[in-house]
């Protein structure tokens, strides 16, 4: 029997209508889907592709076994998603070499900070494993601000908010244009980083970028708010043009 083959599917940054064409067909024709999202929760992906599968589809929801309850520098962190990691792809094995085709969800891009990337790692020596691009949630977010990111010969930098202060502050500073991801509890430290390389009164906050509730403000001018978890600060280059 032929292996079946393991599709990275982008989604988009939210909106269903920005999915590209080949993402569309690929769902609608899927027998087997898989997404991850938090216990107990319904898991973006999902939500962005109501009503778009098959009415017999078999759905595989990939539960992660922790998110921000233990530390990033806690050993435990990496051993416990290893594991969750090679669970899932065990079963990805499993539905692969009965010779079915399993498209797992991704937002955003397959290959942009995306977890999809763990399992192709893990997967691609083995099975067949196809990945379908898509548009970031960063290019939805600044696109959300009305300026154009970059010009001429800007140097874009994509921070994770939980870097060190010390280095998203000198990141900040030595870039262009910036975009700060994983926002949530690092706001305060993400905010006085910006400040630190001159650059606060410029960045923009973005909540929920191409999705329902999308909100656009200048991050001075929220002071003080909470940040979901879907949201993005961006600071504008001003390079040469004509």
């Amino acid at each position: 029997m032929n292996q079946g083959t393991i599709h990275g599917l982008g989604l988009g940054p939210g909106d269903p209508d920005l999915m590209t064409v080949r993402a569309e067909r690929l769902l609608r024709s899927a027998r087997h889907v898989a997404y991850f999202r938090k216990a107990g929760k319904p898991g973006q992906a999902r939500r962005i592709v109501d009503g778009l599968l098959r009415s017999d589809v078999v759905e595989f929801p990939m539960e992660y076994p922790v998110t921000t309850e233990i530390p990033l520098s806690d050993p435990r962190y990496n051993a416990i998603l290893s594991a969750f990691y090679e669970d899932c792809c065990d079963h990805l094995r499993a539905l692969s070499a009965a010779g079915e085709d399993v498209v797992v969800l991704c937002e955003g891009d397959p290959f942009f900070y995306g977890s999809f990337m763990h399992l192709y790692t893990r997967l691609k020596d083995e099975i067949p494993v196809q990945v379908t691009p898509a548009i970031t949630g960063m290019s939805a977010a600044w696109t959300a601000t009305g300026a154009p990111i970059t010009w001429g010969d800007d140097v874009l930098s994509v921070l994770m908010g939980t870097l060190p202060e010390d280095v998203l502050a000198d990141h900040m500073a030595r870039a262009d244009a910036i975009v700060v991801m994983k926002i949530g509890r690092n706001i305060d430290k993400i905010r006085r980083a910006l400040k630190t390389a001159g650059r606060y009164d410029a960045a923009w906050l973005v909540e929920y970028a191409a999705m329902r509730g999308q909100t656009v403000q200048p991050l001075s001018q929220a002071e003080d708010k909470v940040t979901p978890y879907f949201s993005i600060v961006v600071v504008h280059g001003q390079g040469r043009r004509p």
